[in-house]
């Protein structure tokens, strides 16, 4: 041995620090690469898919070939400082590669399988190295503690100190690193983890032989793999649980993402739940494992997972929803809202999956063979289950059986591979009752479990304050979201995507939807060919069907079953614009179609998801405008629809900001509520300075041709084209000053995401309105026209200003 400074539980305690950081930095690396790669390759379920599958499959193979590759006679802490090295390198290769890597991909890029095989290359290409080392690395520290069976506890105390930092890494990331920094700093950060590591490693190994024995009675005979037991059960049943894990979590993921807004600290708080129970889990087993046997603990807690499985549908479908909405302007008193009810929810399963992973490797120990491989095979085919789940509920079954189905099949699964284990006990009466019991009841909790509320589709965190006068009419899932069709007992209906409405025939959502298409439509002399992004409603698109010199109209849309489920309602106000013959639908998300397609346009509509929604924010960057601007023909247009609801001054600036970097010449154009308070807006933008003659715009509107035009205004409230353009709001001169110290929103740092998250309980939108409107400057550069129109659309703007009321009743002919 060595001596008491460097006994061997003070280096073992040691150890488990340093691998607790390097979870930390596997997180922080993963969120980071995945924000990153979801700008390149889209945010679709295939994207997502490819880049899981790219991920855990580098941490399987890591896990798998390391004992095989790497010689068992080098010192462990000198293997491990390697790795880490090792990993820090590629974070660096990752962030400064990646750049490039996306414009070969942007050039490369096809339809169809060669886009996905091309996807599939670049995620590769980033993913594999670092992930392959991340996996290597259990195995490789494990042999720091000589292989016996009471070994196996020490290898659960790691894996429960590594998920413990990833826990950290997942919450520090989200909730400093990213929200206050960018990809950079997070890296950074990363790496110099990865460096202290390695440091700390290299140091320690000089102090430490080459391998310590577990401390404890080495006559622990309950642990282990006995004398003629196959291992194959075992290695099953954790690749099962992996399984179940990891479809279980896509769906709750999904259904808990709706509950708290969607937002970019909503998914980082339900993986750092997940996570937490799963080293908390892990912990417990280890610290049991002397007092039982490690295969019958493995084979309950499977079983015990269906009841844990079904405790969580319960709970999402019955008691969170219904709980009091966290209404706090602090974003922390919402982000610990949300944490205790995701831990409410899925708390129970995620311990017994977390415990499933110490007993599986003290089930698979063997004192005779080295450390690694035990611990690799059972760390593999866990992450290979793990892939195998994810894949299998993101790809296939939510969007083919629904969320209540997948999570049945993840409760009869979970049952099913805790048998596998207990078979050989089965003629043991006591097991065997035990067995035939937990089967039965598996059988009855997946008939009884309860499906998604649908009102929680339509208002998600909202769901209490706003569903009592609501009544569903459809609920459809899609791969990428959930879709609903609700209708309130004011004869509104909306039109909901993942826990928030889209889009409804209401007054002021029906003016914001066609102002998107009618402002640019109505001031482009001859538009031909046209792009909305995001169909919703199909409103915005349907307003192009108005105008008799438009030939194309492309829609670009994420989620497939948008378009027919909203159609089938709302097919009146969108002039049917989905079975036009000039329609053309893309289903791609509206980023990656616009990076990748080489086609231009007299016209791009943008009408996306809210933008505190995680990965809106990609669609708001100033590379993504200038991307845009690049798409546009000579004299073409672009709007943008912008929320003034849920945000606070600094998101509003941000955007505005943002928006004017790449459209100096752009304008901000307002939407109201009934009672003229500000509501939402449309900025719109071209490369010229914008020129309006108000007179020949108003003749155009008059030209018969045009008809369909005006009766389209005329259901919006609009009488004539003064009356429209007078919703016209400021231009960069006006706000230009206010603007100063704007956060710009890129694809960098992505800061729009970030504060729109933290800001989603505010409730500003008629300040912001009128700050915006106190600022505004005649706009005498931009309106031109005989004096009579001109003195109608300069009143129209100041009755607007000054009195919101008197501009409504003008606005809507009341």
């Amino acid at each position: 041995m060595v001596s008491d400074k460097g006994s061997p539980m003070r280096a073992i305690w040691l150890v488990l620090g340093l691998f607790a950081a390097s979870g930390c930095a596997a997180l922080i690396y993963e969120i980071t690469w995945y924000q990153l790669l979801q700008l390149a390759i889209g945010s679709t379920s295939v994207s997502l898919g490819v880049l899981l599958a790219s991920f855990m499959g580098g941490l399987c193979l890591g896990s798998y070939l390391l004992p095989r590759f790497a010689d068992e006679k080098l010192h462990p802490l000198r293997v491990y400082a390697a790795i880490e090295l090792g990993i820090a390198a590629c974070g660096l290769l990752v962030l400064w590669l990646l750049p490039l890597m996306d414009q070969v991909y942007f050039a490369g890029v096809q339809v169809g399988v060669p886009s996905l095989l091309l996807r599939g290359v670049l995620a590769a290409l980033c993913l594999l190295p670092p992930t392959f080392l991340m996996g290597a690395s259990l195995p490789a520290i494990s042999r720091f503690v000589r292989s016996s069976p009471r070994a196996a506890a020490l290898w659960g105390w790691l894996y429960a100190g590594n998920t413990l930092g990833a826990v950290a890494g997942a919450l520090v990331a989200a909730f400093v690193l990213l929200r206050l920094f960018d990809v950079a700093v997070a890296s950074y950060a990363a790496v110099a983890i990865n460096l202290l590591v390695a440091v700390a490693s290299l140091r320690l190994a000089r102090t430490t032989p080459h391998a310590v024995a577990a401390p404890g009675n080495d006559n622990v005979v309950n642990l282990g793999r006995g004398s003629g037991e196959p291992l194959w059960p075992v290695t099953l049943t954790i690749a099962l649980s992996g399984a179940t894990a990891l479809g279980a979590e896509v769906v709750w993921t999904r259904l808990l993402g709706m509950m708290f807004a969607a937002t970019v600290y909503a998914f980082a708080i339900i993986l750092a739940v997940f996570l937490a129970g799963m080293a908390a889990g892990s912990l417990i087993a280890a610290l049991v494992l002397r007092w039982v046997r490690p295969r019958i603990a493995l084979g309950i807690c499977q079983i015990l997972l269906a009841g844990a499985i079904a405790w969580a549908a319960i709970m999402i479908d019955k008691v969170l929803p219904f709980m009091p909405a966290i209404t706090s302007l602090n974003g922390w008193d919402v982000a610990g809202g949300d944490f205790v009810r995701a831990a409410m929810a899925i708390l129970p399963a995620t311990l017994l999956w977390g415990a499933s992973f110490p007993l599986a490797m003290a089930a698979a120990a063997d004192a005779s063979s080295d450390p690694a491989r035990p611990v690799g095979r059972i760390y593999a085919a866990n992450t290979l289950g793990g892939i195998a789940g994810a894949l299998a509920a993101s790809l296939i079954m939510i969007a083919t059986i629904g969320t209540r189905d997948t999570e049945r099949v993840m409760l009869l699964l979970a049952a099913g591979s805790g048998v596998i284990l207990l078979l050989p006990r089965l003629r043991e009466p006591l097991i065997g009752a035990g067995v035939a019991a937990v089967l039965a009841a598996s059988v009855v909790l997946a008939w009884t479990l309860p499906d998604q509320p649908g009102l929680l589709v339509v208002y998600g965190p909202d769901l209490l304050g706003l569903g009592k006068d609501t009544h569903m009419l459809e609920v459809v899932e899609g791969r990428n979201s959930t879709v609903a069709i609700a209708k309130r007992d004011d004869g509104i209906t909306e039109i909901s995507v993942s826990g928030h409405v889209e889009a409804s025939d209401q007054i002021a959502d029906m003016r914001l939807q066609r102002m998107v298409g009618h402002l640019p439509a109505l001031l482009h002399p001859h538009p031909v060919k046209v792009l909305g992004i995001g169909f919703g409603a199909g409103v915005s698109a349907g307003s192009f069907t108005r105008y008799p010199t438009i030939k194309s109209i492309t829609v670009c849309e994420i989620e497939p079953v948008i378009p027919p489920t909203s159609s089938r309602y709302f097919a009146r106000a969108d002039n049917n614009v989905l079975h036009d013959p000039r329609t053309r639908i893309v289903y791609d998300d509206g980023r990656h179609f616009m990076m990748t397609t080489k086609e231009t346009f007299d016209i791009i509509a943008s009408d996306p998801l809210d933008v505190w929604v995680k990965g809106t924010a990609s669609i708001y960057t100033r590379e993504y405008f200038q991307k845009v601007r690049e798409h546009l023909n000579p004299g073409g247009f672009f709007t943008l629809y912008v929320p003034l609801y849920q945000s606070d001054q600094a998101v509003i600036k941000s955007e505005i900001a943002t928006f004017f970097s790449v459209f100096p010449n752009g304008t901000v154009w307002t939407n109201t509520q009934l009672g003229g308070q500000g509501y939402d807006m449309v900025l719109m933008g071209q490369v010229a300075p914008l020129k309006v003659d108000i007179t020949a715009v108003e003749a155009r509107l008059n030209n018969p041709d045009y008809s369909p035009v005006a009766v389209s205004l005329d259901q919006i409230g609009f009488d004539t084209a003064k009356e429209f353009y007078s919703t016209f709001a400021a231009q960069e001169s006006d706000l230009r000053d206010w603007l100063k110290g704007a956060q710009l929103n890129t694809d960098r740092n992505l800061r729009l995401m970030y504060l729109a998250g933290w800001s989603y309980n505010a409730d500003l939108a008629d300040p912001l309105y009128q700050e915006i409107l106190d600022l505004r400057q005649k706009p005498t550069n931009i309106f031109t026209g005989g004096h009579d129109d001109l003195v109608m659309l300069f009143g129209g703007m100041k009755l607007r200003a000054h009195d919101p009321g008197k501009a409504r009743a003008a606005g809507t002919g009341e």
